[in-house]
């Protein structure tokens, strides 16, 4: 069999990930690459990859998607990595400036000012705004830079009662269940793994990283998360700019 190419985030949230990986004779057989999310979505599409953990929104235009694994990127409360930033309070904004990482988390923000907020904001995706969108380490200690920092995971548990589910592992094309299952079992050890990871994170005083790992990003795809998913890609066909940042 040919290695299978797979995209995966290089974000400190999938680390436990490549370290299955990296770790794992599922390496042998794999063709790795680490990529800013709309890129895994992007390489999906358009057929550069055959596997890769992508924003759970790509699977509106990813030929025939298949989520292939129990695990995921989501979170069933606050995530400390998904936000709104601003000067100002909720009622207050008007122009919202989107993240080019990740057309999922846009989507959130843009579902939770419509339908959970019930702002009509007007978005950008570049210049002044009065709120932006950003996602991942950049993210890392900035909630105490701006007044107002909205955790996007939160909202959305707050407006659905339900866990949010950021990227799943799809396949755009079938796979052998023997590598399917080599592969689980790969990121299953990767996140039995994390105490060791984070012995070489580097010690950060404004960002508390076992919270982030062990408690804040929540790695499985259950029946939960999975409505979530469902209910999540029902929301953004009622937006008009969903094409924006895949």
């Amino acid at each position: 069999m040919e290695k299978v190419r797979v995209s995966a985030v290089s974000y400190t949230n999938t680390l436990p990930f490549i370290y299955g990986l990296q770790h794992s004779e599922i390496i042998s057989q794999i063709e790795l690459s680490l990529d800013i999310p709309s890129v895994c979505a992007h390489k999906l599409i358009n057929n550069q990859a055959d596997l890769g953990i992508v924003p759970v929104a790509a699977l509106l235009d990813i030929p025939s998607p298949t989520i292939v694994s129990e695990y995921c990127l989501g979170a069933s409360g606050a995530v400390n990595s998904v936000f709104v930033f601003s000067e100002k309070p909720i009622d207050k904004i008007n122009t919202l400036r989107l993240d080019s990482q990740s057309r999922t988390s846009n989507g959130l923000a843009q579902i939770l000012f419509r339908h959970y907020w019930k702002r009509e904001v007007t978005v950008v995706i570049e210049g002044e705004a009065d709120a932006y969108v950003e996602i991942g380490d950049r993210t890392f200690g900035k909630q105490q830079a701006h007044p107002y920092a909205y955790d996007l995971a939160w909202h959305w548990k707050a407006f659905t009662g339900l866990p949010f589910t950021f990227a799943a592992w799809v396949a755009n094309k079938p796979l052998p269940l023997s590598f399917i299952r080599a592969f689980n079992e790969a990121l299953a050890y990767g996140l039995d793994q994390r105490e060791a990871l984070l012995e070489k994170l580097p010690p950060r005083l404004d960002f508390d990283y076992r919270k982030y790992l062990m408690e804040d990003i929540d790695y499985q795809y259950s029946d939960a998360k999975k409505s979530a998913v469902a209910e999540f890609l029902r929301l953004m066909e009622t937006l008009n700019n969903v094409s924006i940042s895949r």
